[in-house]
């Protein structure tokens, strides 16, 4: 570790906290503890404290493999657990708890820590109740690649050191919300998400009918078909490189709505990986009629997609989001497959 790495010494010593337990502490965050620590850093100090049995459960090589998911590593879901225990489970330490949930912290903006903690209520019953986690490769040794992997209901997050070459967010992730139910109402009230359909609505509403008529489309792909396309596949919809002044404006708008959860480490990966591939002129945005809640022309399912840029967002029954963002489309990983990684009911 370099002088700016966190080491156990530190964690113990700057908090008296450091052994209590967050589903019993609950307002205990990263912030409060260590502030301007890195999930890279909390990272680093969960895997040396885990001991020889954890980590035959929790540590896999960089490229593992198994037959349900292929490359263990990039495979994403919608609702999974990557390893059996629960964060909350008697199988992590109490401090080992704080370290995962601190590792999270780091990983989204300051400003979503409550809203996604209330999807996690939610969604699951709170933070860690059924989510589990995994790392791969060696985050100890200098110039080894290693990326942990939170996996739950409605949300997979990754932690890379900027291992994953050429993938932002260190590969495919995926957020949602049932804010009241499976089935949610029209205008999905307190869904923690949904004020990025509104703004893409908002765009769409901007649209004159020609343009109305390129970007709307009957139904959906399949959400978990997220992989890119090959280089002379069409891309549906509308492109955004045809759009007038005040409607690239707005559509950048949507762009930074979507964007805006992470963190800003990550957030200006996408985009420079973005712009590498021509920026939001290279992308196309697509709605969808089919599965329109309340029948209200209120898009709930709706993509933006470029060469190696997808954000697909389904919004009925309830929100999911499935993003993939590279750099070049020539990324091999298994979840670029254009059949889609594992897709469970959720």
């Amino acid at each position: 570790m370099n002088d700016k790495s966190l080491t156990r010494r530190d964690f113990l010593s700057t908090t008296a906290f450091a052994t209590a337990s967050l589903v019993a502490v609950p307002e205990l965050s990263a912030k409060q503890l260590v502030p301007g620590k890195s999930s890279e850093n909390y990272v680093k100090l969960l895997h040396s404290s885990l001991n020889d049995s954890q980590k035959k459960v929790l540590c896999f090589p960089w490229d593992h493999r198994d037959k349900k998911n292929g490359l263990l590593r990039t495979h994403v879901s919608n609702n999974w657990r990557i390893t059996n225990h629960a964060l909350t489970s008697d199988f992590y330490t109490k401090e080992q708890q704080v370290l995962i949930r601190k590792t999270w912290e780091g990983l989204v903006n300051p400003d979503w820590v409550e809203r996604f903690d209330k999807q996690f209520k939610d969604d699951m019953g709170g933070f860690g109740k059924k989510q589990g986690i995994a790392i791969f490769g060696d985050p100890m040794t200098k110039g080894e690649n290693y990326e942990f992997v939170l996996t739950g209901r409605h949300g997979t997050v990754r932690c890379d050191g900027d291992s994953a070459e050429h993938m932002a967010f260190g590969g495919p992730i995926v957020y949602g919300h049932a804010a009241s139910g499976y089935y949610e109402k029209a205008a999905h009230p307190n869904n923690v998400f949904w004020h990025q359909a509104v703004a893409a609505n908002d765009l769409f509403d901007m649209l004159d009918g020609k343009q109305r008529e390129k970007a709307l489309r009957p139904e959906a792909p399949e959400e978990s078909d997220i992989g890119f396309r090959a280089k002379d596949d069409v891309i549906d919809g509308i492109s955004i490189e045809s759009f007038s002044r005040d409607q690239k404006e707005h559509a950048q708008k949507v762009l930074r709505s979507l964007l805006e959860p992470y963190r800003l480490k990550d957030r200006e990966e996408a985009l420079t990986a973005l712009k590498k591939q021509g920026g939001l002129d290279a992308c196309n945005l697509t709605f969808y009629k089919k599965d329109d809640l309340g029948n209200d022309g209120i898009w709930d399912n709706w993509r933006l997609e470029g060469p190696s840029f997808v954000w697909h967002y389904r919004g009925a029954p309830h929100v999911h989001v499935w993003l993939n963002v590279a750099d070049t489309a020539k990324v091999d990983l298994n979840s670029q497959n254009r059949s889609g990684p594992l897709r469970q009911k959720s």
